[in-house]
């Protein structure tokens, strides 16, 4: 195999299970880009992963116009995951701000997203715009795991009603939301490996809707003295999360 230059850190999402020794079809989008942008040819190596975990040594087997096939190689057990479990329960923001909320929080480790509808929520979403999000928003992660090495995508549930999740959903380890008018900037003290933290919409949580997660067993607390976009709140407690309890240690620092 020939490792192209263009294309070494090139890492290909494929939802099939792959098989050493099998040969593959990329997607579409995938295989149009490194076929046009990249010139793949054949022998060009790359790595391929399919979320259970596992990334596979790949190469370019034939290159057909934007079709391209790849053959599949050895499985090697690369572990990028954090042992911090983290739900994050992010009010659709308005325009293209959840992509990036997606973006950061895959890159970040989060576990699962459960895009929410609230009071405030400037965004309405029926049926079928709900469903067109959540398979954009599962492509914004896949393509966010291709670049940060991750091998398990995060779920992204379908948007709900805020109400209704907090009805209906089981606890999922330690439960916090962030609400700037707290009072309590006190961190836990542990998590138990699982957490779940909720993130407002543009104008904040709705005095009933902060009651609600008070009766779901969500601790309120807050991030300091200065109130968050949403999307950066979103990020800010993530790595916030991962710092204190994940696997965002920092390692080899010097004085």
């Amino acid at each position: 195999m020939r490792q192209c230059r263009d294309m070494r850190l090139t890492r290909i999402f494929v939802e099939q299970d792959l098989t050493p020794g099998s040969i593959v079809q990329l997607p579409p989008e995938t295989a149009s880009h490194i076929a046009k942008v990249l010139r793949a040819r054949s022998g060009d190596e790359l790595v391929l992963f399919s979320g259970d975990g596992r990334e596979f040594q790949g190469a370019v087997e034939n290159v057909r116009g934007s079709r391209v096939t790849a053959s599949v190689g050895a499985a090697m057990e690369v572990d990028r995951e954090s042992p911090l479990t983290v739900t994050l329960l992010q009010c659709v923001p308005r325009g293209d701000r959840m992509d990036f909320v997606v973006q950061k929080a895959t890159e970040l480790g989060v576990t699962r997203i459960v895009p929410l509808l609230s009071r405030r929520s400037v965004v309405r979403l029926d049926a079928g715009q709900a469903e067109s999000k959540t398979l954009h928003w599962r492509a914004v992660a896949v393509s966010a795991c291709e670049q940060c090495g991750r091998n398990r995508v995060p779920t992204i549930e379908t948007p709900s009603q805020l109400i209704d999740y907090l009805g209906s959903s089981t606890p999922a380890g330690t439960r916090l939301v962030l609400e700037p008018d707290s009072e309590s900037r006190a961190p836990p003290a542990h998590l138990g490996g699982a957490a779940e933290i909720a993130i407002g919409p543009e104008g904040g949580f709705a005095t009933e809707e902060l009651e609600a997660f008070r009766i779901a067993g969500f601790a309120r607390m807050q991030l300091g003295p200065r109130i968050l976009r949403t999307e950066t709140a979103a990020i800010a407690a993530l790595t916030w999360l991962q710092t204190r309890f994940g696997d965002m240690q920092p390692q080899g620092l010097v004085d």
